[in-house]
Formats: structure tokens, C-alpha cells, sequence
């Protein structure tokens, strides 16, 4: 464990959209600066942090020269260069650790994972080539989902297979990635779990949130969840055994179904998670300060929810509606991305929908 950073010290964010600005925006108020490393112009956290350090993440020199003007170092996306992360950890520690982020790179060593925690995932099969996707589709069935086991997020890489005559398709969408294929679960819901781990090991995690998707994306995240008091009680359990399993420090997500009988775990992300975002609104402490408590050494703040909350995502022409919103008492987070596009996340809108229940 590492002496707490003092006010004025600089955090370092590998990634500039907006999990890296809103991170930025929670640093400065607890009096952080902050330096994000991002090869891309005029991200969303370069509006608001400190340093932007423009360079690619295979720029040793760069990755060096950020290493040594930060104190510490997170990040808001899991796909970072396992080599840009050598020359960055030889230097400056990183949070949460290199074990977190390889175990959320590779679906399968993810899924391996939470099995040896005792954990119930969706029927699985390693896919390298059409024999082994024939055999996991005569072990799993139709209908299933092919993922690629690397680099896919918000509904990309995936392929679905509602029957085997799709299979051919659904491994050529793939592009020759390794992949896996999943079994659908036949879930009443989806909801995450955002949750923290501090340094010395201490916990806190925030009430689960349910979540519904369109086109593969996030829509809304609603709290309180539709759960029972003892699911409610194991979802956030869960979140605790998957920290504590990583020795993990900062914000984690665990997104879970909800079936019948069990929880089972879809996927986590060692990161801020955008189904956390009713936290600004809906909690005294929000999931990107508590982020920045956990690896600045800080203590962790208390999760606890005063409010109920509906987070809705603004994606491509929902900016059309931001002059309607902005004329309610909702709470309007823009991104500040130049472009809209077609299922890009431009943004969300918190609607306080009364006092915590």
C-alpha cells in the first residue's frame, strides 16, 4: 500500500473520452490535476483535464515522458497494449492492475475466471475455426451468440446464430479472430452492480441498477432495480468476491442477468461503466470520485443512494432533444464530441424520479 497522494499531485488516465472527462472533472475537485494520454485530437477529456499527452500507445518515449510527469496512473477502457503498459508500469504504478485488465481483454479467460470464483456464466466455447464452431453449436444449441474474444464492445464484434445455416456467416463476420460462442439465457433482466475497492483492501459498493439495451447499447439504467431484497444482497456479493479474487483497486462493473433461479455473470469491466453514471445524481459520492479515492490512496467515500434515478444515454440524434431537456429539472451531461454519428454516445440525461426507496 502506497502513502496517499496530497492535494496538487497529477493522476494520470490512459484514454480521452468521456469516462476519462468525467474522471478528470471528479480529480480536480478533490484537488488532483490530471494528464490523459490519447492519440486522438480534441478528445472529450482534453477539455477538462490538466495535460492532453497526444501520442500513440506504441510511442515509447511518450509513454515514458507521461509516466514520469503523473503520481499514479488508471485508465477508461480495458484494450490497452500489453507493451505500452511494460513501459508504463516499469515507472509509475497503475490501478486497477495488470491481472484485472487481462483477465476483461479475453472473453474466455473472463469467463474462466468467474467460474473459478464459483460463479454461473452462460453456457461457453472456445470458436477458432468452423469445426469448433460446429461442436460448441451441437453443445450449446441455437439460438447463441458468437463473440470475437478480444476488442468488441456496445453490440460490436458479435455475431448471432439463430440457426446452424448462420454459422458460416457468423465466423466470417468474425474476420479470423478468435472468438466464443455463447448460449442465450433466458433472463427476467440485466442489471450491474458498480462497486469499489480502496488500497487497504476496504469495500463499497453502490445498489445494483437495471438496465435495458437497444441495438446493443446501453439505453437507460433505472435504481432501484426490480430484485429482491436477497438478490440485491448476492448482486452486490458478487461484485465483492470479483474484487477481492483481482486484488483490485478503483471501480469495477458487474453486469449481471437475472434469471428465475440464479445471478449470472455477463461480463465485468475494471473501469468507471456507463450504467454508473446515475451516481452523480443519485448518490452523495459518484462512481469517478470514488474511482479517484480508491487509486489516490484516498479512503472510500459512502456509496449509500439518497435518490431514485433513470439514466438514459443520448446517442446520435437524441441531440436533437438536448434544447427540450435542457428546459426540465433533469441533470444533462454532454460529452462534447463534435460529431454525431449513428449509436455514438454523445451523452445522458439524469432524471431524479424521488428520494431513495
Amino acid at each position: 500500500m502506497t502513502e496517499p497522494l496530497r492535494t496538487g499531485a497529477t493522476i494520470g488516465i490512459l484514454g480521452g473520452g468521456q469516462l476519462g472527462r468525467m474522471l478528470s472533472v471528479a480529480a480536480s475537485r478533490l484537488g488532483f490535476k490530471t494528464c490523459v494520454f490519447e492519440p486522438g485530437s480534441d478528445c472529450p477529456a482534453s477539455h477538462v483535464a490538466n495535460f492532453h499527452l497526444k501520442a500513440d500507445y506504441d510511442d515509447h518515449a511518450a509513454l515514458e515522458r507521461f509516466a514520469r510527469s503523473v503520481d499514479v496512473i488508471t485508465y477508461e477502457f480495458e484494450n490497452i497494449p500489453t507493451a505500452a503498459l511494460d513501459v508504463l508500469e516499469a515507472i509509475t504504478p497503475i490501478h486497477p492492475n495488470r491481472r484485472a485488465l487481462a483477465t476483461s481483454q479475453d472473453r474466455l479467460t473472463e469467463k474462466e475466471f468467474l467460474i473459478g470464483l464459483g460463479l454461473s456464466v452462460a453456457p461457453f466455447a472456445d470458436v477458432t475455426d468452423a469445426d469448433s464452431l460446429r461442436a460448441a453449436l451441437n453443445s450449446i444449441g441455437t439460438p447463441s451468440i458468437l463473440k470475437t474474444r478480444r476488442m468488441g464492445y456496445d453490440g460490436k464484434g458479435q455475431a448471432r446464430i439463430k440457426s446452424p445455416d448462420d454459422a458460416d456467416a457468423a465466423l466470417a463476420a468474425m474476420n479470423g479472430a478468435p472468438a466464443v460462442l455463447e448460449g442465450f439465457v433466458d433472463f427476467q433482466r440485466e442489471v450491474s452492480v458498480i462497486a469499489a475497492r480502496a488500497q487497504d483492501g476496504s469495500v463499497a459498493c453502490y445498489d445494483p441498477g437495471e438496465n435495458v439495451h437497444r441495438d446493443g447499447i446501453l439505453h437507460t439504467t433505472t435504481v432501484p432495480a426490480s430484485l429482491s431484497p436477497s438478490q440485491r444482497t448476492d448482486a452486490v456479493l458478487i461484485a465483492a468476491r470479483v474484487l477481492n479474487a483481482l486484488d483490485y483497486v478503483g471501480v469495477l462493473g458487474v453486469e449481471l442477468f437475472v434469471t428465475r433461479n440464479a445471478l449470472i455473470v455477463n461480463e465485468i469491466a475494471p473501469r468507471v461503466h456507463n450504467s454508473g453514471h446515475w451516481t452523480q445524481n443519485g448518490c452523495a459520492i459518484d462512481q469517478f470520485e470514488q474511482h479517484i479515492r480508491a487509486v489516490a490512496g484516498w479512503p472510500l467515500g459512502d456509496g449509500s443512494r439518497h435518490s431514485n434515478v433513470t439514466m438514459e444515454n443520448l446517442t446520435g440524434d437524441d441531440m436533437d432533444r438536448v434544447p427540450q431537456i435542457a428546459k426540465t429539472d433533469a441533470s444533462l451531461h454532454l460529452y462534447g464530441k463534435a460529431e454525431v454519428k449513428p449509436g455514438r454516445k454523445m451523452g445522458h440525461v439524469n432524471t431524479v424520479t424521488g428520494a431513495a426507496t
